[in-house]
């Protein structure tokens, strides 16, 4: 309700009213979620709708659109930004997210580059001042919610060929460098990334015991 520029409403996306405004997220949001769940909440993350190109902001305005957000609310350093518009990972956005600490999700999901590319395009930053980072594993490559969901459902096993390793390299890559920056990683894996969300973390398990991370 506050990161998406467009929700859908009545089978259609509509303009939301409530796209990056800091009053709704400061006082029906985050004063609750503090007073509920004070220092037990780790993260804030604002998940970021994909905008096609006819319908999006060059990227130095949605930079300006950010800052000003974050400007406003109150200073936090759980704040993470899930991007799926591969447009907007570029320098005027990381420079807003480096100013105000705000960590960007590194998201494998249908229509974003390889999380190598991401990693690439940050050229190995983390901006959270926080200290954690969040990789999210949610459907494969250029296979949407819809398709992803009905090719591993039930969700007990792994498909055959449904993940490509690549992502797990890919994952692991990311923590290794990670680690070396002193920073925290958390995971969240969904099961449309493969068909079984718990087998995809032990994969990437096995892949940092073979690299001896």
């Amino acid at each position: 309700m506050i990161s998406a520029r467009r929700i859908r409403q009545g089978g259609k996306f509509i303009e939301n009213e409530a796209y990056l405004n800091p009053e709704i997220f400061t006082n029906q949001f985050y004063k609750a979620a503090i007073e509920i769940l004070g220092s037990n909440l780790s993260g804030f993350i604002f998940e970021q709708e994909y905008q096609p190109k006819k319908e999006r902001v060059e990227a130095g305005e949605m930079a300006k659109s950010l800052d000003a957000f974050f400007t406003a609310i109150p200073k936090d350093k759980r704040y993470h930004i899930e991007i799926r518009t591969e447009a907007y990972l570029s320098e005027p956005v990381f420079d807003i997210l480096e100013k105000h600490g705000v960590r960007l999700v590194y998201s494998h999901w249908t229509w974003l580059p390889p999380l190598s590319k991401q990693l690439s395009k940050t050229k190995g930053r983390f901006f959270n001042s926080g200290g954690d980072s969040i990789i999210r594993l949610v459907t494969p490559l250029r296979l949407n919610y819809e398709d992803s969901y009905a090719k591993a459902f039930p969700f007990d096993k792994m498909v055959d060929g449904m993940m490509n390793p690549v992502m797990i390299d890919d994952a692991v890559e990311i923590i290794m460098e990670e680690i070396r920056q002193r920073k925290r990683m958390n995971l969240i894996i969904n099961n449309r990334a493969g068909g079984n969300g718990p087998i995809i973390a032990q994969e990437i398990a096995k892949r940092a015991r073979e690299l001896k991370l």
